[in-house]
C-alpha cells in the first residue's frame, strides 16, 4: 500500500466475486481507508466449459490474481478461501480470515423439495467432485450431472429446465441475497463442506506491513483455526479439487473440532475421520499450530483407511 493512495483490492469478476470484495472495502472504509476495486478475469473465470477437476491447474481462480499481487498492481486479493491452493506463494501473506459465512450446501430447485423427496432419478446439477459423492451416497438413484458457471448462471440453467434440483454453496446464495431459494440446507453432518467453503482469504504481499496491519483488523480467529484445520487436511492428502474430498472444522466451546471426509466418485464408499483439539483463540499462533496438527491427524487417520486409493481412483477415472 502506497501512502496517499487508495488501497487496491483485488478481484475476480463474478457478482459474488464482486459482492465478496465490495463487502471487504467496505469494511476498510469503515476503518478509514480509501479504496479501489480492481477487476481480473481468471483462468477459471475465462473457460467456462468441462469440470473444474479436468482442468488439472493450481489456483484457477486465484493465479493471475496473486501474480497482480506480486506485481504490485493490486495491494490485497480478496478470494474465496475453498478456491485459494494449499501451498503457499513465495512473498504473499494471508493477512485475514474475516468471520465465516454458513459453510453448508444448499438445494435448490424450483419445485418444493429436499433431498429425500426429489423424483427417484431425478437431474441434479454440481461441478464438484466431493457434491457428486455424498449426494450419490445418500441418493444412489439420483442423476447427477456437471455444471459450470457463476451463481447466477447456474440458477438460469435450473430454471430453463436442464436440471430438477442443484446444489451449491449456501454461502454464495446468501450473500447474493437468494437465501430464498434454497430449498434444503444440507448441512454437516450429513454433508460435509469444501474445506474453507463459506469463508474468505484476505492476501497481500508479505513484504507490505501497512495492508497487513490494517487488514488484520478484519481477522476472525475462529475463523482462521477452523478454516486452518480444514485445508491441511487437504494438504496432507494431496487432494485438490481432483478428488472426493471434504473437511468441517468448528469451534466448539474451547475446543477445535475437525470432521474430514474422502469418498468415492459414485458415493459407493465414504471413509470419514474425527480428532479435536483444545485450543485458546486469544493465542492465535499457538492455536494455528495445533490446528494444522489437527489436519495432519485426521489426514493419516483416513489414509489408514485406504483414502489414498480413493483418490488415485477419482484422478485417473
Amino acid at each position: 500500500m502506497t501512502p496517499g493512495q487508495p488501497l487496491r483490492i483485488g478481484t475476480r469478476v463474478s457478482k459474488l466475486a464482486r459482492w465478496q470484495s465490495d463487502w471487504v472495502a467496505g469494511q476498510l472504509q469503515a476503518l478509514g481507508a480509501a479504496v479501489e476495486i480492481v477487476e481480473i478475469a481468471t483462468q477459471g473465470d475465462v473457460q467456462q466449459t468441462g469440470p473444474v477437476a479436468d482442468m488439472g491447474v493450481q489456483g484457477l481462480f486465484t493465479k493471475e490474481i496473486q501474480a497482480a499481487l506480486l506485481d504490485r498492481r493490486v495491494d490485497l486479493a480478496v478470494h474465496s478461501f475453498k478456491d485459494l491452493p494449499t501451498q503457499p506463494i513465495a512473498g504473499l501473506a494471508l493477512a485475514a480470515a474475516p468471520p465465516r459465512e454458513d459453510s453448508a450446501d444448499a438445494l435448490v430447485a424450483n419445485v418444493p423439495s429436499t433431498l429425500a423427496t426429489l423424483p427417484r432419478g431425478a437431474r441434479v446439477g454440481t461441478g464438484s467432485l466431493r457434491r457428486r459423492a455424498q449426494l450419490l451416497h445418500l441418493r444412489p438413484d439420483l442423476q447427477i450431472i456437471g455444471i459450470r458457471g457463476n451463481v447466477d448462471t447456474r440458477l438460469r440453467k435450473l430454471d430453463d429446465g436442464a436440471y430438477d434440483a442443484i446444489a451449491l454453496a449456501a454461502a454464495g446464495l446468501r450473500r447474493l441475497g437468494w437465501s430464498g431459494r434454497i430449498q434444503e440446507l444440507l448441512a454437516p453432518p450429513r454433508m460435509l463442506p469444501a474445506p474453507g467453503q463459506g469463508a474468505l482469504a484476505l492476501e497481500c504481499r508479505g513484504d507490505d506491513q501497512a495492508t497487513r496491519d490494517l487488514v488484520s483488523r478484519l481477522d476472525d480467529g475462529a475463523t482462521r483455526l477452523s478454516v486452518a484445520a480444514e485445508r491441511a487436511v487437504l494438504a496432507a492428502l494431496h487432494g485438490g479439487c481432483s478428488a472426493p474430498i471434504a473437511a468441517w472444522g468448528r469451534i466448539e466451546k474451547a475446543r477445535l473440532c475437525l470432521t474430514g471426509l474422502v469418498a468415492d466418485v459414485d458415493g459407493r464408499q465414504v471413509l470419514r475421520a474425527e480428532a479435536h483439539a483444545d485450543v485458546t483463540v486469544e493465542n492465535i499462533s499457538a492455536a494455528m499450530t495445533a490446528a494444522v496438527e489437527l489436519g495432519r491427524q485426521v489426514a493419516d487417520a483416513l489414509l489408514a483407511q485406504g483414502a489414498a486409493a480413493l483418490i488415485q481412483a477419482a484422478r485417473t477415472g
